[in-house]
């Protein structure tokens, strides 16, 4: 049964997958759809679907703590040209493509804007090939808060030609049987995003890939002559994993008050992946005030391809502990005041709440405990 159109300011409440679609035909700004728990259709498309600043359309879980599930098929959500959308509290999982896809439409001057996706679950996207949890295309002043990540097999969180965002306080805890080879990927020209607070638990063969490799026609909204630039990345724990941070193809990214505890292979990389002459080398990155703890595993600590620009790396005030290894790293270029070799007695190893146990002085104003939003 179709429902009324909604007015201004409606709360729309839906039981199943015939009036969920219903409900997001007749929303308009202030619209709030309220998703009863139970098991969804996915395939839903929102094409050209606007809030307003103060109005934006939400769509939610009637009860967080028992969210609808949309499972199995192609992908759940596909939002195309929409403006001022809420996705709050949907738990997606089991999907062959994406879990939820956010683009322009292919439209690359008039991207999707101020699209808030928050207490959400992803699961079992995939699980292998180039497949991605949320996977946004031309997305702008967006917001990604206190969602959870759990397998897929491309990234989980995979930006194209976005801009203006910030990704805080999620969780990306790897699966077995899923290839995983990015957590966070932001690349296509991606500009002034932050990732912030958030935590990577054994996730991917690189935790965050800085850039990446993108064909030139898919740039928004056109090459510029970097993959991503001026990427922050604050306030993170990332455990295990091949390598916590890859710079690729990406300039002035500002990468501090991390904790990086027993990378696989490489603490991060500096690469160039994209390799035309219009592009300048991978260069200008600062990796400042991180806590660095590593082992046997870990074969070198920069991972540095050709064609890259490592001399104009600013490293400055990390500190670094090898668990039966020496603990001097070896940097590209010279470090000021680092700090080697002071055990900071980590607690809750292997944990989201991994902080630091000791009280030495001089591991003040380190790592992810140390973050407080102000630097």
């Amino acid at each position: 049964m179709l429902l009324p159109a909604a007015t201004k300011g409606a709360m729309v409440n839906v039981t199943n997958s015939a009036e969920f679609r219903d409900a997001l035909a007749t929303a308009g700004p202030g619209t709030t759809i309220l998703i009863a728990p139970g098991v969804y259709t996915g395939g839903v498309m929102i094409r050209e679907k606007n809030g307003a600043p103060d109005d934006p359309i939400v769509i939610a879980a009637q009860n967080i703590s028992e969210p609808p599930i949309f499972e199995k098929g192609i992908s759940a959500i596909h939002l195309v040209d929409c403006n001022h959308v809420t996705l709050r509290g949907l738990h997606v999982r089991d999907f062959s493509v994406n879990g939820i896809n956010i683009d322009d439409g292919g439209s690359f001057e008039t991207p999707s804007t101020h699209i808030v996706v928050e207490d959400m679950i992803f699961e079992r996207i995939g699980p292998t090939g180039n497949v991605d949890a949320l996977k946004m295309s031309g997305v702008d002043d967006f917001e990604i808060r206190n969602s959870t990540f759990r397998g897929w097999g491309g990234s989980a969180i995979d930006m194209v030609g976005c801009h203006r965002g910030v990704v805080e306080s999620c969780t990306f805890a790897g699966l077995g049987g899923h290839d995983q080879h990015s957590g966070i990927q932001m690349k296509g020209g991606t500009t002034d995003i932050r990732v912030l607070r958030s935590t990577f638990l054994n996730a991917a063969q690189r935790a965050i890939n800085l850039g990446g490799s993108t064909g030139l026609r898919y740039f928004r909204p056109r090459p510029d002559g970097f993959e991503a630039a001026r990427i922050e990345v604050a306030g993170n724990r990332f455990i295990g994993g091949e390598t916590a941070i890859a710079f690729v193809t990406a300039r002035d990214a500002h990468v501090h008050h991390n904790t990086i505890h027993r990378p696989g292979r490489w603490v991060f990389r500096i690469l160039q992946e994209t390799e035309s002459p219009d592009f300048a080398p991978c260069s200008t990155g600062v990796f400042e005030h991180n806590l660095v703890v590593f082992d046997s595993k870990l074969s070198t600590t920069v991972n540095i391809g050709g064609g890259t620009a490592p001399e104009t790396f600013t490293f400055r005030k990390n500190a670094w502990f090898g668990e039966g290894v020496p603990s001097a790293p070896k940097l590209p270029v010279d470090e000021a005041d680092g700090l080697v070799g002071v055990d900071p007695k980590l607690n809750h190893v292997g944990t989201a709440r991994l902080s630091i146990g000791s009280s030495d002085p001089r591991l003040e104003g380190i790592g992810a405990d140390a973050y407080t939003g102000k630097d």
